[in-house]
């Protein structure tokens, strides 16, 4: 009786895998689409139960995006699709007027794209963001 249950997780297992590997493959083809463009500059609001969103925006040398596009959801079925609205802006500038027209997740993803590419504009590095686990135990640094 065990053992088919064990294969049945072994399979969902599996399949997850595949549905993953096939997601990340459909993200870099579109991130190398935007990459051909200019500069590419992403952020990222990740749920830990609800959906997670990655925006990614080609600039120009002055920060202009050229193009937008965006994934949410919460499984490995969440494609990358276009973000309207945001072309011909500088990401720099982007007004409160614009994270009112995008749901709170998009906003905070935006956001945090825009803190990122500041950072890198200074010189200086991305710091990684403790996952939820590192947050619940703390580190003995």
């Amino acid at each position: 009786m065990i053992w088919p249950f064990i294969l049945l997780i072994g399979a969902a297992w599996l399949l997850q895998s595949i549905l993953g590997y096939l997601q990340i493959k459909h993200f870099n083809k579109k991130y190398a689409e935007l990459r051909k463009i200019g500069r590419v500059a992403i952020g990222k609001k990740t749920g830990m139960f609800r959906a997670g969103t990655v925006v990614m925006f080609a600039i120009d040398r002055n920060a202009n995006i050229l193009k937008s596009a965006k994934m949410q959801g919460v499984t490995v079925f969440s494609k990358v699709k276009k973000l309207k609205g945001f072309e011909g802006k500088n990401l720099l500038k982007i007004s409160e007027n614009e994270f009112n027209r995008v749901d709170k997740l998009t906003s905070l993803a935006i956001k945090d794209a825009m803190r990122s590419y500041h950072i890198i504009s200074q010189g200086g590095e991305l710091k990684p963001k403790k996952t939820w686990i590192e947050r619940l135990i703390p580190s003995k640094n």
